[in-house]
Formats: structure tokens, C-alpha cells, sequence
């Protein structure tokens, strides 16, 4: 299989796309790819580390500026110049957008050269790029059953996240290589790759007050919060890392996880069943990760902290309910159980299969 493939923006993007593609690999050794990414963004030095062909464009998503969206435009004929070039000389089989503005030269190009384009959404809501993409795509494949009010139903198929697979074939963490007790419960605190600087300023003293307890706190700050966090002094069951490759490792021994609603963080969350405190990110595009957080809550497989309520004791308050509370425990783990899709890559890979071969499995 030749493939196209475009995400961009952000590792919720990205790393689906990298999860479709390994899947791909698997099922077809042979299969040449192309990534089609942003030139300034997280793609453009995760994407060549992977040993995957990647080409970059010029674009920008539009903002409030009159002067910055002149350029965007500008920018965009030009993309969609490089993006024709580009797929025609690679002559894919299909070609398949993972969500961020990079996507939308990229599908409907392919689209307007005659070629086969696929959709992957994350989100409960979807982003923009992925709803005016829609009219361009064969097939969508989404992560929320309630995304499906967003689409053209014939178009639509629920696959999950492709990241949920990669999540259940993790090792476990051997939990004394970060200087964790084997026979204690553990709460995971993690803000994402770069960290939330509100949070984690809250954090600093809000984790004080687990000093004394019987379980062990890991707080992955992100990168660029670590150096700020760790100006203060933490009690002994605290520790304090900047980044963890490979997180779902540490999730499959985690006994409550804090954390942020993105999405493939959450199908990584039902995947490994683990109970976990969101708190969603009130500066993300249309509010998506509370929407996203919403869809565990109605299911009863999750609790959730509005940033704007964290007040102070809040967050010990949960967590330390929750942890010793083995019969909600038991609970959540049973309704995130009920959400799993096992194999959502696999799903993706057939309806890929489908759509380049015109609607049939061969």
C-alpha cells in the first residue's frame, strides 16, 4: 500500500497518525508512506526521528488578525500548489488526514486529483479542519459515538483511537527504575509533554499535603515546568520527572491518574481501565477536551476538576477519596471496560483496506 498521510500540530494529531501507520507496517510490510506536515510544529522533528519520509508545507490556522490571516491565505494557495505536486509524483493509494489545518491542502487535493482520502477524528467534537474536510472524504472514522451528530452519517464509522492499541501493548513499568515502591499504591499526576503552568504552579503546594500518606505520587511535569516545580522541596512519597517516553508503561501500574482530557491521553485511559481525575484544558480550540472528559462523566468512568475550581485541598481531596475507595475503583474500571474498542487500529486498517477497494474487503 502507498499511503499519504497528514496530521499536524499537536502529539493528540500526531500520534494516531503514527499508530495507523505502524499498523499498516504491520499488516503490510511493503507499504511506502508520506507525511505531509507543518514546517514549524511538533511533526517536523517527531515524524523524520521515526524513520518516516516527510515533507513540510508553509501554513498557519486563522486568528483575529487581519494582517496575520492575509498571510495565512497567501500561504494556503501555495500549499495547495506543493500538496498537488507532491501527491501526484508519490501516486498514492489513498491518502488520509489525522486532524490540524495541514490537513485541509493536503485532503482536498488529493481529492480534486482523483484519489481515495480517508478521515480520522479524536475528538467528541470535531475540529474545523476535520468538519469542512468531511464534503472531501470517503469515510470518517471517529473516537466518540458522539461525534457522529457532526458528520454525514453514510460517511461515518466508529473505529475508537488507533493509540489505544499501541497503549495495551506497552510494557509494564518496572515502577523501581523511577524510585517507586512495588507494594504501594500509585497516583499519577501528568499535564502532557510541555506541562500546564497554571496546574503545576498550583501543584506546588497542593502536593504538600500528601505527606504521610500510604501511596507514592509521580508528577510528570512536562518540559517546561519541571525547572519551576522543582525549586521547592516535595515529601518523600513525591516524585518529580519532566517527561516520560512511552507514559502507558507507567499507567498500567498507576492506581489513579490526574491528568488532562486530550484525546488520545483519554483512549489511552480507557484501554488500560484506569480511574482518573480530568481536568481539562480550558484553552484548547471550541473547549474539546471538556466535551471530551464529559463523554467518561456521563458514563460514570471518570471524575473531573474544572481548572477554574481547583481550589486549594481540592485536588488531595479526590485523589486521596478515590485511591483508598477500592468499591468506586472497582466501579469505574467496570464502565471504562464497556467503552473499549480492543481493536481500533485494526478497524482503521479495514475500512482503509475499504475504501481503496471501493467499499469491498478484498
Amino acid at each position: 500500500m502507498r499511503v499519504v498521510i497528514s496530521a499536524g500540530g499537536t502529539g493528540g494529531h500526531i500520534y494516531p497518525a503514527l499508530a495507523i501507520i505502524n499498523k499498516i507496517k504491520e499488516k503490510e510490510p511493503d507499504s511506502e508512506f508520506l507525511y505531509i506536515g507543518t514546517h514549524n510544529r511538533m511533526e517536523k522533528d517527531i515524524v523524520p526521528k521515526k524513520g518516516i519520509p516527510f515533507k513540510q508545507i508553509e501554513i498557519y490556522g486563522f486568528s483575529k488578525s487581519i494582517f496575520k490571516n492575509l498571510k495565512t491565505v497567501k500561504c494556503l494557495f501555495k500549499a495547495f500548489r506543493k500538496c498537488r505536486k507532491i501527491i501526484k509524483e508519490f501516486n498514492p493509494d489513498i491518502v488520509i488526514g489525522v486532524g490540524g489545518y495541514v490537513t485541509v491542502p493536503v485532503v482536498i487535493s488529493a481529492k480534486k486529483l482523483g484519489y481515495k482520502t480517508f478521515l480520522h477524528e479524536q475528538n467528541s467534537l470535531p475540529g474545523k479542519s476535520n468538519k469542512f474536510l468531511s464534503k472531501y472524504c470517503d469515510l470518517i472514522g471517529i473516537s466518540f459515538e458522539s461525534s457522529l451528530a457532526h458528520f454525514p452519517k453514510e460517511k461515518v464509522v466508529f473505529t475508537g483511537n488507533p493509540c489505544s492499541e499501541d497503549a495495551m501493548k506497552a510494557k509494564e513499568l518496572v515502577k523501581s527504575t523511577l524510585g517507586l515502591s512495588a507494594y504501594k499504591k500509585l497516583a499519577l499526576i501528568v499535564m502532557g509533554s510541555l506541562g500546564a503552568s497554571r496546574v503545576s504552579k498550583y501543584l506546588e503546594s497542593e502536593l504538600q499535603k500528601f505527606k504521610g500518606q500510604d501511596y507514592e505520587v509521580l508528577f510528570v511535569t512536562g518540559k517546561d515546568s519541571y525547572e519551576e516545580v522543582t525549586k521547592c522541596s516535595y515529601p518523600e512519597n513525591v516524585k518529580i520527572i519532566p517527561f516520560y517516553e512511552g507514559l502507558a508503561s507507567v499507567m498500567k501500574k498507576t492506581d489513579v491518574m490526574v491528568s488532562r482530557a486530550g484525546a488520545s491521553t483519554l483512549s489511552e485511559i480507557i484501554a488500560l481501565e484506569v480511574p482518573s481525575i480530568l481536568i481539562p484544558s480550558p484553552f484548547v480550540a471550541n473547549n474539546h477536551q471538556f466535551l471530551n472528559a464529559l463523554d467518561l462523566i456521563k458514563k460514570d468512568a471518570a471524575l473531573m476538576i474544572e481548572e477554574k475550581d481547583l481550589t486549594e485541598g481540592i485536588l488531595f481531596k479526590t485523589v486521596n477519596d478515590l485511591i483508598s475507595n477500592d468499591e468506586k475503583i472497582k466501579k469505574i474500571k467496570s464502565n471504562l471496560k464497556r467503552m473499549q474498542v480492543k481493536n481500533s487500529a485494526d478497524l482503521i486498517y479495514e475500512n482503509i483496506k475499504k475504501v481503496i477497494n471501493n467499499g469491498t474487503d478484498k
